[in-house]
């Protein structure tokens, strides 16, 4: 069965986005360093970029990083998830109701009105779909935002939590947990390249 992963970039403060993110601001008011690993020379963050797309064998998110993502200023044919790779994964979007139009017709997009595990499942079955036709075990990839990682850990439904710190404090903005439950983490593996500190937790 294929595993749930969920990845995602933080500042020091625990913020995946500055304050007012949207759609023509998707990483908020002076969030823009939180990537700054993912545009990166460093050989270390290359490998980890690519080593993500590739174990993508579908990604969930929320409807409102979907607004950002397809808004005119959103991705393009160079910058979007898996731009640079051969092959993209299929989109699986958590939504209360589905768009009336989507500008990334060229992608892989399937809304789940019914809730984020119902979403889960769909995006799982796509992801042992991918993996039967590449003939190698592929993940289910939760990309954001904050809230959706956030509930889907609080929810159980995750397997490994994958954090790029980024060397930021924002002060203000996304935060990744809010009232969560306490829990002990597994820590797997440690990257430090020279723009992020790549964390790899098993939620047991």
């Amino acid at each position: 069965m294929a595993q749930v992963i969920a990845d995602i970039t933080v500042s020091l403060d625990g913020f995946v986005t500055g304050p007012d993110a949207g759609p023509g601001n998707g990483l908020g008011t002076g969030g823009e360093p939180l990537h700054r690993w993912v545009f990166s020379d460093d050989p270390g963050d290359q490998r980890i970029l690519a080593a993500a797309t590739a174990r993508s064998g579908a990604v969930v998110m929320g409807r409102r990083l979907f607004d950002v993502i397809d808004a005119p200023d959103g991705w393009s044919d160079e910058l979007g998830y898996g731009a640079t790779e051969v092959g993209k994964p299929p989109f699986v979007v958590v939504t209360s109701a589905a768009p009336e139009e989507v500008r990334l017709t060229g992608l892989d997009w399937t809304f789940v009105t019914t809730g984020l595990s119902d979403a889960i499942a769909v995006a799982r079955e796509g992801a042992e779909s991918q993996s039967e036709a590449k003939g190698s075990a592929l993940d289910v990839v939760l990309m954001g935002g904050g809230a959706l990682v956030g509930s889907a850990v609080a929810a159980g439904l995750v397997d490994a939590l994958v954090l790029h710190i980024s060397p930021v404090i924002l002060g203000a903005g996304t935060p990744l947990f809010v009232d969560e439950p306490r829990r002990t983490l597994t820590q797997r593996e440690v990257v430090v390249t020279s723009t992020a500190t790549h964390l790899t937790y098993d939620l047991d």
